[in-house]
């Protein structure tokens, strides 16, 4: 038996957690499907999901490598102090938060795109990660071919 690993839905909140991202994800805000627009396809040089799942919360979007949450905020969100809260649990797990107002993703999308850049360069310019994954194929090294003996030298 081998170390047995948690299923990948139990560790993203299982099937209620997933079908309440595919609904997000579904109805982004104008601000948010802007911002979507620029964080995707690493062009700001992390990789970005949309509406992620970090139980007990759904995240606008989520640089993985870099540990790094964007928040998109308008008036959809609950109660006064919810963000204190969320961020502070989110903290605890190890993940550093930007929020925008929708109104600044709209009129100063230039201004946003710089503080997630120097964000995502906090960590991602600093070298490698201190524990990468190996790459395909890395991990077991190949049998080396054993070299001919050498030859004895003429003269």
């Amino acid at each position: 038996m081998g170390v047995m690993r948690p299923d990948r839905e139990d560790m993203r909140g299982g099937a209620a957690m997933k079908q309440r991202a595919r609904r997000l994800r579904g109805n982004l805000t104008d601000a948010e499907a802007l911002l979507w627009q620029e964080l995707r396809r690493h062009r700001l040089g992390g990789r970005f999901r949309r509406q992620f799942p970090i139980p007990p919360y759904v995240v606008d979007f989520a640089c993985i490598e870099a540990r790094l949450i964007v928040e998109a905020d308008g008036g959809q969100h609950a109660r006064p102090g919810d963000h204190d809260r969320r961020d502070r649990e989110l903290q605890r797990q190890g993940w550093r938060i930007v929020r925008f107002w929708n109104n600044e993703i709209l009129g100063n999308r230039a201004g946003v795109l710089q503080v997630v850049a120097e964000a995502l360069g906090e960590t991602c310019g600093r070298g490698p990660h201190p524990s990468p994954p190996p790459l395909a194929g890395e991990g077991v090294q190949p049998a080396q071919p054993e070299s001919p003996p050498p030859q004895a030298a003429e003269g």
